[in-house]
């Protein structure tokens, strides 16, 4: 297996971490006499983030105390990561924490995006033994960084192309097959929407179908939303708004990276993974306002915002998941601002409408430490997006309950007995001591229902 670079199996060489929540420092603190004095004098008292670090003899590091705070946030290691330097270190004292919880937080502090940078990035690496969990806890660490490297590179280098190009080679590595449907093809495929938005930008639009698995044992629909950029077609886009949406792309990086880890795992699954890749661009052939586009779903949309355009190559790719009758049909999109004024950049939202699943996924969200939050399929409010002269139109003419109607949107080109959208941000503004950007939202509760599920 690839070792992650902020992991490694073994040294001879570690600092020792201990890890203290508020409640076990004040209850005992079982240090050495030297360290109590030099955490007393640095006033530690297990406050979350809080570090001490003492010096050997040599003049090295010796040993690192920080704080869990009250113990609830399954990523407070990523504030210590994110501020130590290049060198090994090995958990002494966990905390109380899950390892799990402690690997995802130092890999989420020690990510660096150096892709463009002269010199590379050097994380501190902590020790994770070999075996079933290290290589649980590595898998989930290559998806997390890759989900991220996706999302933070620019559209200029992750466009429709190279979206295909992460597919591929992730059908390669694990042995799966990849249909793609290209340009003026996607209207002989009946893929129409899919068509209309991307059919304006350089690079040609695209429906990426991998298949993977025993094809009689239960299908799992993977669905995520690729937009490599989004300039709001001719509803343009402010500049401020337009600046983040390199990252429009998020949905798919999280199905591509939810995929990967299924196969990594091999679960014993017939996985599906259905990516519309497109550019929604602008040119003299873009889709306008008061357009009406057939679907695959054979239901007319009438364009009232071409900034609304996620939610149209998802009804194509719902309607197509649909058809084989999965056991459990799963989406990720960057489909709305309005999720992030209703639960913030850190909560993911999901919908659905099966109790069971709801239940799992928030079980999922408790094990994983990767909080999510359900939020309601309310039928009244498919009456915002009724037109006069198409089946639906894409988007409310209300500014009010905007992820609940985009997801009522969805929900009319879905057949499956069991669906979850989840509308995600897919970045996150500075914290634990990091810059800003790509972050894996939702990623990891779904993963934690998805292996309970089929494992």
């Amino acid at each position: 297996m690839t070792l992650h670079p902020a992991l490694i199996t073994t040294s001879d060489k570690a600092t020792s971490v201990h890890l203290y929540t508020a409640a076990q420092w004040r209850s005992g603190k079982g240090l050495s006499p030297a360290l109590q004095a030099l955490a007393k004098a640095h006033k530690f008292d297990g406050k979350i983030g809080q570090m001490v670090i003492s010096a050997a003899d040599d003049g090295a590091i010796g040993d690192v105390l920080f704080g869990l705070g009250e113990g609830t946030d399954a990523l407070a290691v990523a504030a210590l990561s994110a501020k130590l330097p290049d060198g090994d270190y090995a958990i002494a004292r966990d905390g109380d924490y899950p390892m799990a919880h402690i690997a995802a937080g130092w890999i989420d502090g020690a990510y660096r995006f150096d892709r463009y940078l002269a010199k590379p990035a050097t994380p501190p690496r902590m020790v994770i033994e070999a075996g079933a969990e290290g290589d649980a806890i590595r898998r989930e660490a290559a998806a997390v960084s890759c989900l991220r490297d996706m999302v933070n590179t620019p559209a200029e280098d992750m466009g429709p192309n190279s979206i295909q190009a992460v597919i591929s080679d992730l059908a390669k590595q694990h042995g799966a097959t990849l249909e793609t449907t290209l340009g003026d093809a996607l209207l002989e495929a009946n893929y129409p929407m899919v068509h209309a938005v991307g059919r304006a930008a350089q690079q040609e639009p695209r429906f990426l179908e991998l298949s993977w698995g025993d094809e009689t044992a239960p299908e799992l629909a993977i669905v995520g939303k690729g937009v490599a950029f989004d300039t709001g077609g001719l509803n343009l886009k402010t500049g401020s708004s337009m600046r983040l949406m390199k990252k429009d792309m998020g949905g798919s990086a999280h199905a591509i990276a939810l995929a990967g880890l299924v196969m990594a795992a091999n679960l014993p699954v017939h996985l599906k993974l259905y990516v519309p890749a497109v550019e929604n661009a602008i040119s003299g052939n873009a889709f306008r306002p008061g357009d009406v586009l057939s679907s695959r779903k054979g239901l007319s949309v009438e364009i009232d915002n071409t900034d609304a355009e996620g939610r149209l190559i998802l009804g194509d790719a719902l309607a197509r998941a649909s058809e084989s009758d999965p056991d459990l049909l799963i989406d990720f999109a960057t489909l709305t601002g309005a999720a992030r004024v209703a639960l913030g950049p850190d909560l993911a939202p999901f919908y659905t409408d099966d109790e069971a699943l709801a239940q799992a996924i928030l079980a999922g969200a408790q094990s994983s430490g990767d909080p999510a939050w359900r939020m309601p399929l309310w039928d009244p409010y498919l009456s915002m997006l009724k037109s006069p002269i198409a089946d639906l139109v894409n988007s409310a003419s209300s500014g009010m309950a905007g992820s609940i109607t985009a997801a009522m949107f969805l929900k009319q080109f879905v057949d499956a007995s069991r669906w979850v959208h989840l509308d995600i941000w897919a970045w996150r503004m500075s914290k634990y001591g990091r810059p800003e950007g790509g972050a894996a939202c939702g990623l990891r509760a779904m993963w934690a229902m998805v292996e309970k599920r089929y494992a």
